[in-house]
């Protein structure tokens, strides 16, 4: 999460279930979504990554960790693409807290500790 933007806890709490979420829709965008005779639709969720299983599992652990600046917040990202983790940038539309779209958390995982560790580790928690 940036700490510089100085958001209001309700729209951190957002921001960092966007950041949850987000890598989860993403993989079921990956997917193909299956109309049903109703109407309804279907969606596929491959998953591969044994963390993530279990993760989904009930595990659930999140770790809500802060960033200085925009730059910072790419380079993590940056980071966590290089050592091929799921993650996601989140760019908040500016509807409410600011002036227009704004970079504002980065969801990494759930995967490998000993992969997010590296890092991640240098970041304090919020």
């Amino acid at each position: 999460i940036r700490k510089d933007l100085n958001m209001r806890k309700g729209k951190i709490a957002a921001q960092a279930a966007h950041a949850s979420l987000g890598i989860f829709f993403n993989m079921m965008k990956e997917n193909p979504v299956i109309t049903n005779e109703d109407g309804s639709h279907t969606f596929t969720l491959k998953v591969d990554n044994p963390f993530m299983y279990n993760w989904m599992m009930g595990h659930f652990r999140k770790i809500v960790l802060y960033v200085e600046s925009e730059q910072e917040l790419f380079d993590i990202h940056q980071k966590a693409q290089d050592a091929g983790l799921p993650c996601i940038l989140i760019r908040d539309a500016g509807f409410t807290e600011f002036d227009g779209p704004t970079y504002t958390a980065v969801g990494i995982g759930p995967d490998d500790f000993n992969k997010i560790n590296p890092i991640t580790k240098d970041l304090k928690p919020l």
